[in-house]
C-alpha cells in the first residue's frame, strides 16, 4: 500500500468547502508526504451540489469559485478511463450495496494502492465488511 496516496472523495472536498479551509495538506499537518488524488467524477459532484455549498459556506459566488479553485488546485484529478475494467468491477461489487456514486472512489483508491479520505461512517463499515480496508483515518476533524 502506498500510503503517502490519499484518495479524496467528495465529503472530504465538500468539508473543506463549507469549513472555508480548502488546503487539505494544512488539515494533515506540516510533516506529510502525502498526494492528494480524486477522480475526475468530483467535478460532476461539486457542479451539482454548487447550490448546497454556497448555502453551507455562505460564500458569494465568487467567493465560492474561489474556494473551488483552491481546493481543486491542491489535487490531482485521474482521469477514470485509465483505470482497468477489472479494478472497476471490484470497485462497483464493494459500493453497489451502499452507495454507487462512491464507485469511482473505490475504484481511483484500487488502481493507486493508496487510502481512501472519507467521513462516511457506512461506507467504511459496508467496505470493511466486504474485506475494504485502506483508509486514511483522520485523528482531527475540522
Amino acid at each position: 500500500m502506498n500510503f503517502d496516496c490519499v484518495v479524496v472523495d467528495a465529503n472530504i472536498a465538500f468539508k473543506a468547502l463549507v469549513s472555508q479551509r480548502g488546503d487539505l495538506r494544512d488539515r494533515l499537518g506540516p510533516f506529510t508526504n502525502a498526494k492528494f488524488y480524486t477522480p475526475g467524477f468530483l467535478f460532476v459532484e461539486l457542479f451539482k451540489h454548487k447550490t448546497r455549498l454556497s448555502r453551507a459556506t455562505g460564500l458569494t459566488d465568487d467567493e465560492l469559485l474561489q474556494a473551488l479553485q483552491a481546493l481543486v488546485s491542491r489535487l490531482e484529478f485521474v482521469n477514470e478511463a485509465n483505470i482497468a475494467l477489472g479494478v472497476w468491477m471490484e470497485a462497483h461489487r464493494l459500493c453497489k450495496d451502499v452507495d454507487a456514486n462512491d464507485t469511482p472512489y473505490v475504484a481511483l483508491t484500487l488502481h493507486l494502492d493508496g487510502r481512501l479520505w472519507t467521513e462516511d461512517a457506512k461506507l467504511k463499515q459496508d467496505l470493511r465488511a466486504k474485506g475494504f480496508d485502506s483508509f486514511y483515518e483522520r485523528r482531527q476533524s475540522y
